[in-house]
């Protein structure tokens, strides 16, 4: 298991833009491809175990916890009492890689067109999908500007500037405070509705999470904080949280590789991902 956690960190660093969740599906199906369990209950556990140790990284737990879970359900459905489980899985596996690859781009491509020529557009933090948004938007020469938050306490805005300035996408890093909160997100859903403005999510299906918070409060700690910090930390009351809880209500559509939904689409998608 050593080293597949060497593995799997290995293949973070060697592609920074891949997702935490598309590489730990890529080392659990590595783990199925080279099993000698002798047993369905056995290989499962070892995929399980995989799973548990890929989230004691400082990677998104909930990224990887939603991307395993995916994959474990959709290799497991029905008919796997035969001696033949192992190549069953194999097969369903390999598809469910070759979908989960596609979801960027999917994705990328059901979102640029909703960039208007002339728009100006406030984003939070750094996020793959969307910057990749924006340089496809800019690819269609369409003219937008874009403000970004600067995003403490990794200040990720800074890179989000310098990556999308090389394209010749004018953008500007303003204070975290501008928006009123240093974790943002919600804070920036409120101002957006407050004035008037669409709100909009932009996030790959395999990320989506088998969670209903309702309030800030019921946010585990897992996606809160770094795992090191819940592994060194006895106190996390002075610690400062990585993310925040933004009411549905507030989210105008959500652009994803299943299509523009809805709020309560996703979670009809939810549904239909776990259960």
């Amino acid at each position: 298991m050593d080293v597949l956690m060497e593995n799997f960190l290995g293949l973070l660093k060697a592609d920074p833009e891949m997702s935490a969740a598309v590489a730990a599906i890529k080392m659990l199906f590595k783990l199925l491809e080279e099993s000698k369990a002798e047993t369905l209950t056995g290989l499962l556990a070892n995929l399980n175990n995989a799973k548990e140790m890929m989230l004691q990284s400082d990677y998104s737990y909930a990224s990887i916890n939603s991307g395993c879970e995916q994959f474990i359900r959709h290799i497991t459905l029905a008919n796997l009492q035969d001696d033949n489980y192992q190549t069953i899985m194999l097969h369903r596996g390999k598809m469910f890689l070759k979908n989960i690859l596609k979801a960027r781009p999917n994705t990328v491509r059901l979102t640029h067109p909703f960039i208007d020529d002339g728009a100006t557009i406030l984003t939070h933090s750094r996020s793959r999908v969307v910057v990749q948004v924006f340089k496809e938007a800019a690819k269609e020469k369409k003219r937008f500007t874009v403000f970004v938050t600067e995003s403490n306490p990794d200040r990720s805005g800074y890179q989000v500037k310098q990556e999308l300035e090389e394209v010749g996408i004018p953008t500007t890093v303003i204070l975290d405070a501008a928006i009123g909160n240093v974790i943002g997100t919600y804070p920036l859903a409120v101002c957006a509705k407050q004035m008037n403005k669409p709100f909009y999510v932009v996030a790959e299906s395999f990320k989506f999470v088998r969670a209903f918070p309702l309030h800030q409060k019921d946010v585990p700690d897992d996606f809160k904080y770094f795992s090191s910090t819940i592994r060194d930390r006895q106190d996390l009351s002075e610690e400062h949280p990585l993310t925040d809880y933004t009411p549905p209500g507030f989210i105008d559509l959500m652009f994803t590789d299943l299509g523009v939904l809805t709020p309560s689409a996703v979670s009809d998608e939810l549904i239909k991902l776990y259960c």
